[in-house]
């Protein structure tokens, strides 16, 4: 990256974008490989993966930005990169450190017996609280009491996955607040409202299912196990109360950013960057630091708070985001570029929508390529106006909201929070299922539940 930065021009210079014409399937080598190395390497070589998986994300950006600056030029690979960086990952690693910083000093304390009905009130709390204060807000506040209700369990990894399922994905759905990719297209001009009055029921359906189905599978497992000996419980406490107003305050945050318009951009080699996101970010960042000021240290010491879960992300999502560069051009050149098949797919014989194609590309895609640059594509492609996609083409729009939010959880790398509960998990203790044991979870859980989905709801009469 810095070499990129040496031989590229100045910033007076044009900053063409990158082709996705003139590339073909070999550019997305790169982003198979970092997925490759992020399902492989903690299983394969666990000791080397968690002492340099900084510097294998960086090698394969390297292999994704040299050959586009060889190729198209430096000034292209530089455009793309910092468009990457600016348009895409800083709000995105932003908004997560802000959520967990501030979830991360709220405690809760007490003891709470792992039970399935401990575990199910659990799952439904946090559930709902997904769409108002996040995915990454409500898994980070509720994440550290479960593991601690269920570490005495022989069997309590299904517990995480559940809630990887249900907390970080499927319970984000109902507004922009709850999941990226909706925040996007709010910032599109969906209305704020939009999902929750569209997609709220087929939400609840799907979060029922897939909670009736944790519960059978909970009860069946405590059953296997020997109770633990009853003893004194201390009552449940909140603790950190000061983070619950700076929760709202990272709302307001969002919120205003999306409603003032200022009408300044700063452009920076071809990437404008608008003065409400800057403030929302610098508000988030001060925001943060005002939780780690204020919040007593005991509590996150209690917490077992620590910076390595939200590192890791930050890096292998910062490496995800460069190599997912050339995947994101040829998607973009649509029907003229190498996945024009593959776009072809989501539109009828008579040209109207194709919205079972439209939620299963859209999902499938989300899972591996993560879900908010998966939904901006395909909401380009189906137009891209708002106004329609909330009107004539609504049934498209829920498809693409509801595939982006619902598959997210089909990986681990399918949202952000998937890896941030994954990485506090493991550093509990939890023996959690490798990338593809944890796929296979999904598989079998949530595939069963999208199909029913798909036939009741998204597929036309």
């Amino acid at each position: 990256m810095v070499a990129v930065f040496f031989v590229a021009p100045g910033p007076a210079d044009a900053a063409p974008a990158l082709n996705g014409t003139a590339m073909n399937w070999p550019w997305a080598l790169p982003f198979a490989g970092i997925l490759l190395s992020i399902a492989t390497g903690p299983l394969l070589f666990p000791k080397i993966w968690h002492d340099h998986y900084g510097k294998i994300a960086v090698a394969w950006s390297l292999l994704t930005l040299t050959p586009i600056a060889i190729v198209f030029g430096s000034s292209t690979a530089l455009a793309a990169l910092v468009h990457a960086a600016l348009a895409e990952f800083m709000s995105f690693i932003i908004l997560l450190f802000a959520l967990y910083v501030v979830a991360g000093g709220i405690l809760i304390t007490g003891d709470l017996r792992g039970t399935p009905w401990t575990n199910t009130s659990i799952m439904v709390l946090g559930t709902a609280m997904a769409s108002v204060v996040g995915t990454t807000g409500a898994a980070m506040i509720l994440v550290r009491p479960l593991i601690r209700a269920n570490a005495s369990r022989a069997h309590n990894a299904h517990v995480v996955v559940f809630f990887i399922f249900l907390v970080a994905n499927i319970g984000g759905a109902l507004s922009p607040l709850g999941d990226p990719p909706l925040f996007v297209g709010f910032l599109r001009g969906v209305d704020f409202f939009w999902t929750t009055k569209h997609i709220a029921y087929e939400t609840a359906i799907v979060a029922a299912l897939v909670l009736a189905i944790f519960i059978a599978l909970d009860v069946w497992f405590a059953r296997k196990e020997s109770a633990p000996p009853e003893v004194a419980r201390a009552p449940l406490r909140l603790r950190g109360l000061i983070n619950i107003p700076l929760i709202a305050a990272i709302v307001g945050a969002i919120l205003l950013s999306a409603a003032w318009k200022p009408g300044i951009t700063l452009t920076i080699h071809g990437t404008g960057v608008e003065l409400q996101n800057l403030t929302r970010d610098a508000a988030l960042v001060v925001i943060a630091l005002v939780s780690l000021w204020l919040t007593p240290d005991e509590h996150r010491v209690a917490n077992d708070f620590t910076w390595e879960p939200i590192r890791e992300v930050a890096k292998l999502f910062a490496g995800i985001f460069v190599c997912i560069i050339p995947m994101l051009a040829m998607l973009d050149a649509g029907y003229d570029g190498p996945f024009a098949w593959l776009l072809k797919a989501v539109t009828e014989k008579d040209g109207t929508p194709n919205e079972v194609a439209y939620f299963w590309l859209t999902g499938v895609l989300s899972a591996f390529l993560d879900n908010a640059p998966t939904y901006l594509v395909f909401f380009q492609l189906a137009g891209g106006d708002a106004a329609e996609l909330m009107g004539k083409l609504a049934p498209t729009l829920a498809a693409i909201s509801m595939g982006a939010v619902y598959m997210g959880a089909l990986t681990y790398i399918g949202n952000a929070p998937n890896f941030m509960v994954y990485a506090i998990a493991t550093e509990r203790g939890v023996k959690m299922p490798s990338f593809f044991g944890y796929l296979l979870w999904s598989s079998a859980v949530l595939l069963p539940v999208l199909l029913l989905l798909t036939f009741v709801f998204v597929a036309k009469p």
